[in-house]
């Protein structure tokens, strides 16, 4: 059911955002180059990695610099790219993710590879359902790029205060999630996206 809901919805997103789509990757094309697409390994459902699409919203880090991102305040973000992370425009492509069966429109976020402990046991228990667009953790860190951005230590702050949080999210989600619920999330995420 939920795996229907996923294909119809995402399917009418895409056509329906196509040519918004298509002009913000225009002007990514003009003003920034390529890649238009930044793509990166994240871990999908049962531990499968699979590449999450976004548009590009960053120059390439340097040597040395941190892998985590610091927000909008980070010099690696564009312009543009600040504009489009503002209203999470960035995130349409993942739509494409969806599409495919890589993610849900809801669930926890894919996190990338290196923070995934797979001999956990809660990890285990979060990737039994497919990584989201939106869910219980990215409501719940949706300020997270200003929360590090304070931070002295971005990486490490990430890894012992935040992940950790996320994960107990992610685990409740996986052992309670129902259509009812997915629905409550989508509609607290379109409120949190108007202001």
């Amino acid at each position: 059911m939920k795996r229907v809901g996923d294909l119809l919805v995402s399917g009418m997103l895409l056509l329906l955002l196509a040519v918004p789509m298509l002009a913000v990757a225009g002007l990514l094309w003009w003003r920034q180059g390529r890649p238009i697409l930044f793509r990166q390994e994240r871990m999908g459902r049962h531990g499968t990695p699979f590449h999450i699409l976004k548009f590009r919203t960053m120059r390439a880090p340097e040597p040395g610099e941190a892998l985590v991102t610091s927000g909008d305040s980070d010099a690696r973000v564009t312009p543009i790219g600040a504009a489009l992370r503002r209203r999470r425009l960035d995130e349409f492509p993942q739509l494409w993710n969806v599409l495919r069966g890589d993610m849900s429109l809801v669930g926890p976020r894919p996190e990338v590879p290196r923070y995934v402990n797979l001999n956990d046991p809660d990890w285990n228990t979060a990737l039994t359902v497919r990584p989201g667009i939106t869910g219980p953790d990215a409501l719940a860190f949706r300020n997270e790029g200003e929360e590090l951005a304070e931070a002295e230590d971005a990486e490490h702050h990430y890894q012992q205060v935040i992940l950790p949080a996320k994960l107990a999210l992610q685990v409740q989600y996986a052992r309670e999630h129902s259509v009812a619920g997915d629905v409550r999330l989508l509609f607290r995420t379109l409120g949190a996206l108007r202001g």
